[in-house]
């Protein structure tokens, strides 16, 4: 029987990296309770001076927990979970970890699938007659962010959103509802898209008449014993030992909180402690019906119409709410995740048996970041030699080199509706300088990148400008992050 673990590290060290993270897929269920057992870890490095930025009083900071064979090597908190009571931040601090929580949505879709509630090959409409048909869009194309739907984060905000404002599922699916384009045809390409995982929670939720959060305590968190673990559809409820989020201001740190009572894309709260038993459900699966199987279906990644796998930027693939990629020549099953002043990731390595989980209540922690950092002190005999730092390559204005005359910008002065956002954006000229505003909320100064092309250079959202057979400019697309060609017709 071939030994799961060495055929990784023969793989990775060919070079063949998007091999092996497709065969980490079809490993991952071999390795079960068999695996060899590896060497144990130690700390190769001050593992304390990584955290040292929050290792004081007075700030917040992040909660650490590195394992091995299911157990904890090192665990330790930094920081303050609470500043005003100073609490100190530990394993058993509840902090909210953002998309994170998509790992436990995708699995929690396979389970329902598993008990015959749904069907992956299921489509959108099958559950959601609400939303538009805008193709054949599956629950398996929200799983693996292959749908085409626009991020319904990236959609507030071009809409006036900010970060602290209030919005409910529901406005969400109305906002979903409007929409009239996808950014591609569905399974052609792979974007990211908290929408499906919104969608995804939903779907749940009619497919069984039942609560998404209860079914995630009944089908995940009451089996594995995760007792501090719950997605937060009540922000109002008090939960014990839970960690405030902060940001950094002018005046020092702030509270940084949420009361979205959304969930399915995030809402997780957790604790380091609570997450050891999860890890352990990786290698010896207690959920559904014990078969190592759904492991293996929980990594395995979306497939584009194209035939192949669905590729993210800087490598990996995306399986049920958890990517598949590598880490200095190690495969790797991870996700992070960021909101208001909360971080938090993830980051497995099967071949050694290891995993590393920074939970951070402080929004300028790099919680992936300070993992790798964690992974290079303890998994240094088995990582391949880190790859030298090079600088990266200057960044051209996005402007200086294309003026346009004011004579040229009159023609895109006025006023500009999206019937999908439910909003109207105003252009005008100011200082020689075309302006976009949504009253209210909003103004900027954006930048010419070509004939017709205009870009803010603070948020990178770019505009195109449209012309009708008259050529007279009736309108423009926008494309920001995670939406791409959003329509904007002028009246006015």
């Amino acid at each position: 029987m071939i030994d799961p673990q060495r055929w990784l590290r023969l793989e990775t060290q060919r070079g063949l990296r998007a091999s092996a993270c497709c065969l980490l897929a079809a490993i991952v269920a071999a390795c079960g309770g068999t695996a060899e057992v590896v060497r144990p870890l130690t700390a190769r490095g001050d593992v304390d001076a990584i955290f040292a930025e929050y290792d004081r009083p007075g700030s917040p900071g992040c909660a650490l927990g590195v394992i091995q064979n299911g157990d904890f090597v090192y665990r330790r908190g930094y920081g303050s979970a609470h500043l005003e009571h100073a609490v100190p931040l530990d394993a058993d601090s509840v902090l909210k970890v953002a998309s994170v929580s998509k790992q436990f949505t995708g699995m929690l879709i396979l389970l329902l699938d598993e008990r015959g509630d749904l069907a992956l090959d299921d489509e959108l409409g099958t559950w959601i007659p609400e939303m538009a048909d805008l193709g054949p869009i599956t629950i398996n194309h929200l799983l693996h962010h292959t749908s085409g739907l626009r991020d319904y984060l990236t959609l507030t905000r071009l809409a006036g959103y900010r970060e602290h404002d209030y919005f409910t599922a529901a406005d969400v699916l109305d906002l979903m509802s409007r929409q009239r384009e996808l950014n591609f045809a569905p399974g052609d390409e792979y974007l990211y898209s908290n929408t499906g995982y919104v969608l995804l929670a939903l779907i749940a939720e009619r497919a069984t008449e039942r609560s998404f959060a209860d079914l995630a305590h009944d089908l995940i968190f009451t089996p594995l014993g995760m007792e501090s673990t719950q997605f937060d559809v009540d922000p109002m409820a008090v939960v014990p030992r839970r960690a405030q989020g902060y940001a950094t201001s002018p005046e020092g740190f702030v509270v940084s909180m949420t009361d979205l009572p959304i969930v399915g894309d995030g809402g997780l709260l957790t604790t380091v402690n609570d997450l050891l038993v999860w890890d352990r459900n990786f290698y010896e699966n207690r959920l559904g019906k014990g078969d190592p199987e759904l492991i293996r279906r929980w990594v395995t990644p979306g497939r584009l119409n194209g035939g192949g796998g669905a590729t993210l930027t800087g490598g990996g693939t995306y399986g049920a709410g958890i990517i598949v990629d590598e880490y200095r020549g190690v495969g790797r099953v991870r996700h992070s995740g960021s909101y208001v002043g909360y971080r938090g990731n993830i980051s497995r390595y099967p071949a050694v048996r290891a995993t590393v989980i920074t939970l951070c209540n402080a929004a300028g922690a790099d919680a992936p970041g300070l993992a790798d950092s964690v992974a290079d002190v303890f998994l240094d005999t088995v990582l391949a030699p880190a790859a030298a730092d090079s600088a990266p390559a200057p960044e051209a204005p996005a402007s200086d080199d294309f003026t346009v005359a004011v004579s040229q910008l009159r023609q895109y002065q006025g006023r500009y509706v999206s019937r999908e956002l439910g909003v109207t954006y105003v252009l005008r000229i100011r200082d020689g300088r075309l302006v976009a505003s949504l009253p209210d909320r909003w103004e900027t100064v954006l930048s010419a990148l070509g004939d017709g092309i205009f870009v803010d250079p603070a948020t990178d959202v770019r505009i195109r400008f449209a012309r009708n057979s008259a050529q007279r400019v009736d309108g423009f697309l926008l494309d920001a992050e995670r939406v791409v060609g959003l329509r904007f017709e002028r009246i006015g």
